[in-house]
């Protein structure tokens, strides 16, 4: 998807005594002419996040790979080259060799003083040259100007700039790295500012370059600063305003469906742990000390109810036991790859009161907020730092925000409102469905026009891009097309058991080629998939876990996730689901 973006000015920073002013550029190609202006009461604290965010924007931890295959398309025509040469000249080659060498020898012999005389006076004249030359570091300027190129064409080919959003309650700047696994979005309150105009609300990329970077670290304690979102732009020091700045972009498709599907995965139940800033600084201090060289290489989170947080960082097989109790109500494991990217946290650790971590299940991705007070810094990480948010689970599925539902409604809606939570989405829409009220709530966050906050489990409105998003990128896809089509026939034939181990385990069956074939999936108390298995083709084609689900199993996990607060079942006692419709009515 090809998007231009337009800038009345460069973003930049300009200080006048000790008074600063951070001027964030918005795009001038969008219909919502954001504005926004206040002075920041803790400057150094949204320094440090602002930076941390431009660190996740940058942050690219997939494999590289070096190419040699020009390397040996040389060495094939170089070796051919020399055995033609070889046969071409070849005869009498010694003899010719031999008389040249030997009249060089003795014209080289009566030359020799005068060869050495005029070295010296080369020498001399090339001293008194470098001393009164300006370009005696030409070479060396050379080799700097090409770094300073080669970084420039790099931030500018692959730094997709942030989205920042001012709302009623907040100003939020969300961004993506470039390989596409990391998500992070700063959360700054209102109470932060003292707002020198009236905030117009609205979404806008801002310009966020690597200069501004470096003059964002210039900020002091004793310095003022005032952030600025300005349309008209901002002046250089002989107040002339420079052209306008255009970029033009191709936003990969999986961007934009990545910074969809992370809302989706934020609506998802899962368990949460408030660490400590000690437990994150002992985590981070062992990433930064141990270097895995081998397999496997993950992080195994051991809670256990009532005990320490343990976590086992393989390959080393080393413990670490966090300060953090684990308040849930039944022992689990769950494994994290990909741990290294959890470095990017180290920047808040001296800013935080506390992290809260929210584990989604095996092969889920995991969230990271950092409680900074007026700040909030959420971090997303996909389930491994070579899979990013589209290759992995269908999480808007998962979520239940299939279909396209009420979505004119919900839109309408939160573009009069800008946040609500579910609840109010359905208290202000009584006449529609809560199926239907999640259908459309799906579809705004495909569609790129709103986002999930997991700080206040609310739906903000957002456009993501200054242009609508074609419609291959939010259309209804095959898998949730299949899901939709046999979701009727797994809920009538789902069964429900409850074991001793507090699990619930969901089976059911279907037919298809005149074969029968089985789905099963096992839920713990906190709604989290602890096992899952299915004997189609699909699902034996993939990993075989939660990462490449096939449309039976997450069509047995919607049917199941409403029948989780069941209660008085007997233990290992099989239920139909007639059983169950019974018991409810």
């Amino acid at each position: 998807m090809k998007v231009g973006y337009k800038y009345a000015s460069p973003s930049r920073c300009t200080q006048v005594n000790n008074q600063t002013t951070l001027g964030l550029s918005p795009d001038l190609s969008r219909d919502e002419k954001v504005s926004f202006c206040g002075k920041l009461k803790h400057p150094l604290l949204f320094r440090d996040a602002m930076l941390m965010l431009r660190e996740i924007v940058v942050s690219d931890t997939r494999k590289k790979s070096k190419e040699r295959t020009d390397y040996f398309t040389w060495l094939d025509e170089e070796i051919e080259r020399r055995v033609k040469t070889h046969k071409e000249y070849m005869p009498k080659v010694r003899e010719a060799l031999k008389k040249n060498m030997d009249s060089c020898d003795l014209e080289l012999l009566h030359k020799k003083e005068e060869i050495q005389q005029l070295l010296t006076i080369q020498k001399n004249l090339k001293q008194q040259i470098d001393q009164y030359d300006a370009w005696k570091d030409y070479y060396k300027i050379e080799r700097d100007f090409w770094k300073f190129i080669r970084d420039r064409d790099y931030s500018l080919w692959f730094v997709l700039d942030p989205v920042i959003t001012v709302h009623n309650d907040q100003v939020s700047f969300e961004a993506f790295s470039i390989d596409e696994s990391i998500y992070g979005c700063l959360s700054v309150s209102m109470n932060e500012f003292h707002l020198l105009q009236e905030p117009k609300l609205g979404t806008t990329n801002i310009d966020f370059s690597a200069k501004l970077e470096k003059e964002m670290q210039r900020f002091r304690s004793y310095t003022d600063v005032t952030l600025s979102v300005n349309p008209e732009g901002f002046t250089i020091d002989n107040e002339i305003v420079p052209e306008y700045l255009e970029k033009k972009i191709d936003l990969p498709e999986t961007w934009i469906k990545g910074f969809n599907q992370v809302s989706s995965a934020a609506a998802l139940s899962g368990i949460e742990l408030e660490l400590s800033p000690s437990d994150m600084y002992d985590i981070c201090a062992f990433l930064r000390k141990h270097k895995e060289k081998k397999s496997p290489r993950y992080m195994k989170w051991i809670l256990e109810p009532g005990q320490r947080v343990r976590i086992v960082f393989e390959p080393f097989g080393t413990i670490l036991t966090l300060n953090t109790i684990y308040q849930g109500s039944q022992r689990r494991e769950e494994k994290i790859w990909g741990r290294r990217r959890w470095l990017v946290m180290e920047k808040l650790i001296p800013l935080s009161k506390a992290f809260y971590i929210r584990l989604l299940g095996f092969g889920m991705p995991q969230f990271i907020r950092a409680d900074m007070g007026t700040m909030q810094m959420t971090v997303g990480f996909s389930s491994w730092s070579s899979n990013d948010w589209v290759k992995g689970t269908a999480f808007n599925i998962m979520a239940g925000f299939t279909g396209n539902g009420c979505y004119k409604s919900i839109y309408k809606l939160l573009k009069e409102k800008r946040c609500l939570s579910m609840e109010e989405i359905s208290h202000c829409l009584p006449d529609e469905k809560k199926d239907r009220i999640k259908a459309g709530v799906g579809m705004l966050f495909r569609r790129g026009e709103g986002y999930f906050d997991l700080i206040n489990n609310k739906v903000r409105f957002r456009h993501l891009c200054n242009t609508p998003i074609p419609e291959e990128l939010y259309e209804v896809s095959e898998m949730e097309a299949d899901v939709q089509k046999i979701s009727k026939h797994t809920f009538n034939n789902m069964k429900v058991r409850y074991s001793h181990q507090q699990e619930f385990i969901f089976t059911t069956t279907y037919k298809e080629y005149q074969q029968l074939f089985s789905t099963e999936i096992v839920i713990d108390q906190d709604g989290q998939i602890t096992k899952l298995d299915c004997n189609c083709s699909t699902f034996r084609r993939g990993e075989r876990n939660l990462s490449e689900p096939c449309a039976h199993i997450l069509a047995l996990y919607i049917a199941s996730y409403k029948l989780l607060k069941l209660k008085n079942l007997e233990y290992e006692k099989e239920y139909k689901i007639n059983d169950i419709m019974e018991m409810l009515l």
